[in-house]
């Protein structure tokens, strides 16, 4: 599927210097990245829970009476 990425001068500039030092494209470091940030949204979904969990425990042991 295509796609349009608006990138402002700054973050455009940021993934050029990224795709030339690993001598790739933009579009490859782009979807890398991507491909990262799908894969670990279930990782830090769970670390931000457990984060509540453990600070808001007393809270939470409260409301469940």
């Amino acid at each position: 599927m295509a796609m349009t990425l608006r990138l402002t001068d700054e973050e455009s500039a940021a993934l050029r210097a990224c795709a030339e030092r690993e001598g790739t494209s933009m579009q490859e470091v782009a979807r890398l990245a991507i491909a990262q940030y799908v894969s670990a949204r279930q990782s830090r979904l769970a670390a931000a829970i457990a984060a509540v969990a453990h600070d808001d425990a007393e809270l939470l042991e409260r409301l469940s009476q």
